[in-house]
């Protein structure tokens, strides 16, 4: 039988202000990387038309 799921823990202080920067300046990547990573979902996607992830 599975465990049971944990709460995330609530980030305060330093660890707080160090995740919000990262969510406000994201780590670019190049065109072909994205154009890559697209092209992968969407081939999962076709594949698993069926998943709810994919509605």
């Amino acid at each position: 039988m599975a465990k049971p799921i944990k709460d995330t823990p609530v980030l305060r202080g330093k660890d707080a202000e160090r995740f919000r920067w990262y969510m406000e300046h994201p780590t670019p990547i190049s065109k072909e990387r994205h154009d890559e990573a697209l092209r992968i979902f969407n081939i999962l996607k076709a594949n698993n038309a069926d998943c709810e992830l994919f509605r």
